[in-house]
């Protein structure tokens, strides 16, 4: 891996500076808008979650490595998206346009070079998540300055970069991946899951070797990996980096700890301003708490290099896969014989698996329910990050892509952060002929569909996606949609409004939904003074309140209501 700068010491106040985020405060009673920038807030981002290989081929050089080329099942092979398709999406305005903050995308570190039947025919490393070497990128994926023009241009744009990591196990055992030594990972037990050990201390599936994350003992770089270096001409310089890192931290040379800085080193060089930490379930909730200290301490260092490339200063961002975790459950994940705070171990949010089920609510159900569960004293500068589709949930909110619509207006109006998979705007099939599980989630991108302005069932793709723009940027460009207090106005026809405060910036938002069509007045309460000029940001109408009303003629049955 390329290395551009090595740790130095931080400055106490930039130390600090990475666990300030105080959490903002509302009101519900009427406010004075300032003129104060809007801050950017992790708890009320918009976060797009693509997989690299299957949203965009940027350089169709790199389709083939590694004699990766035996026949596999359906949608189980490399289809050649790239980190060069993600730069020329940024390129194009692609995620600008869709009122995007963030990007996350599956891992793009060395994979397997071989292939494994998983019982549905053949499977490489597609996805991203068998990783055999993690001072290097896949090259199917692209290279070091693919990556460095990627998070560039993201920040150019103002458009952060989360990396999806791995800690817990490495690529499966193939005639061209040699097994990890046995001081690295253990082959079994499988996990049971009927307990924190069971669950912990076991390979997730049968040839997915577990890195033993709970061991302290010094091991030595594994030879798959230290031979490369010889091979490229770094082993002197990586084991020197590698001494330097624990001499610094004082942390044993176990397997984690290499992980930790191996995956750090791509925070410190390019500026990556978060991580998603795959598999978090897995892996003692500790390491949490290292990870987030060393890339935070890497994150600073980076910002402390590069001035001029510095966003602002939000601290570095952590999300986790707790797989099963529900925000009802607020800070407390249950294994059963073990309850776990993963937010009080360097976590700043986790992914919530609930909010698929609780979309089948109506709107203020779920909206006030989120409310309530966001503003609870527990959940002081914690967060959630909400979706209706993934890679590998098998039961997302609409499977069949019928109600477009109402899974933007649902998930995108919903306090919280969220994860907009890649092609929810598009309603890119999640059902393929042929496919197998989560084969049938993981379709190429359908920029056909979008190109042709094609219709999937009676909505055509076009009008889909601008519903889904609009509704972002609106929700991008007013931070109270997402991290705002919610409160009902009038039950019929449905209005609601958000209020937010945050040091010197303050607003309120009023929405309507399911109102009729053509001409509407909205009694809107105290939510703005009278004589207040509003905008609505789905047709643009202008309008002025009166006597705490607000007159307004679009073909819409959605309003989303701001002071000009």
């Amino acid at each position: 891996m390329k290395r551009l700068i090595s740790f130095v010491c931080l400055t106490f106040v930039g130390f600090m500076l990475m666990f300030c985020n105080p959490k903002s405060d509302s009101k519900t009673t009427e406010e004075t808008e300032t003129t104060a920038k809007a801050p950017f807030l992790w708890e009320s981002a918009n976060i797009y979650f693509l997989m690299t290989d299957r949203f965009f081929n940027g350089d169709q050089t790199n389709d083939v490595n590694f004699d990766r080329n035996q026949p596999t099942g359906k949608l189980r092979g490399f289809m050649g998206g790239d980190i060069k398709g993600i730069t020329a999406q940024l390129k194009a305005n692609y995620f600008r346009d869709l009122g995007i903050d963030a990007i996350w995308f599956t891992p793009i570190f060395e994979q397997n070079h071989g292939v494994i039947d998983e019982g549905t025919g053949n499977s490489y490393g597609f996805h991203g998540y068998w990783a055999r070497d993690w001072t290097s990128l896949d090259p199917n994926f692209g290279n070091f300055d693919d990556l460095k023009e990627m998070v560039q241009t993201a920040h150019s744009q103002g458009i952060r970069v989360i990396l999806d990591v791995v800690l817990n196990h490495t690529g499966p055992v193939t005639a061209q991946d040699p097994v990890f030594p046995n001081d690295w990972v253990r082959t079994t037990p499988k996990c049971e899951y009927k307990d924190y050990k069971g669950t912990v201390e076991c390979t997730l599936t049968k040839n997915l070797p577990d890195v033993k994350t709970e061991s302290d003992q010094s091991v030595e770089v594994p030879a798959s990996i230290l031979d490369k270096w010889k091979k490229d001409g770094r082993e002197k310089q990586e084991l020197a980096e590698l001494d330097e890192f624990f001499q610094r931290t004082k942390l044993p040379k176990s397997p984690k700890n290499y992980i930790i800085k191996w995956l750090c080193d791509y925070v410190a060089e390019l500026g990556i301003d978060g991580f998603r930490v795959d598999t978090a379930k897995h892996i003692e909730e500790t390491i949490g708490k290292t990870l987030y200290q060393e890339a935070a301490y890497a994150f600073e260092l980076w910002k402390k290099n590069n001035p001029k490339s510095v966003l602002d200063t939000t601290p570095f961002y952590m999300v986790g896969e707790v797989y099963g975790y529900g925000a009802s459950n607020k800070r407390l994940y249950d294994y059963g014989d073990k309850k776990v705070d993963y937010f009080a171990n360097g976590y700043s949010a986790l992914i919530n698996f609930q909010f698929v089920y609780d979309a089948q609510m109506a709107y203020e159900q779920i909206f006030s329910r989120y409310d309530s569960i966001l503003r609870s004293p527990e959940m002081d500068n914690v967060y959630i990050l909400n979706y209706l589709s993934s890679h590998d949930d098998g039961n997302p909110f609409d499977k069949e892509r019928k109600k477009p619509l109402e899974s933007a207006t649902k998930l995108l109006l919903t306090p919280g952060a969220v994860q907009i998979y890649y092609g929810d705007e598009t309603s890119r099939p999640l059902m393929a002929e042929g496919a197998q599980g989560d084969a049938n989630l993981r379709a190429f991108m359908n920029w056909d569909d979008l190109k042709n302005n094609a219709k999937i069932n009676g909505f055509k793709v076009v009008d889909i996606q601008k519903h889904w723009q609009k509704l972002a940027k609106f929700r991008q460009a007013h931070p109270a949609v997402g991290a705002g207090k919610h409160e009902q106005i009038s039950a019929k026809p449905y209005i609601f409004k958000r209020t937010f405060k945050k040091d010197k910036f303050q607003e309120t938002v009023a929405i309507g939904l399911d109102l009729n069509t053509g001409k509407k007045e909205l009694d809107l309460g105290k939510t703005f003074a009278d004589d207040t000029q509003v905008i609505d940001a789905y047709s643009g109408v202008e309008a002025t309140v009166k006597g705490g009303k607000v007159s307004l003629d679009s073909p819409y049955t959605l309003v989303l209501l701001s002071k000009k």
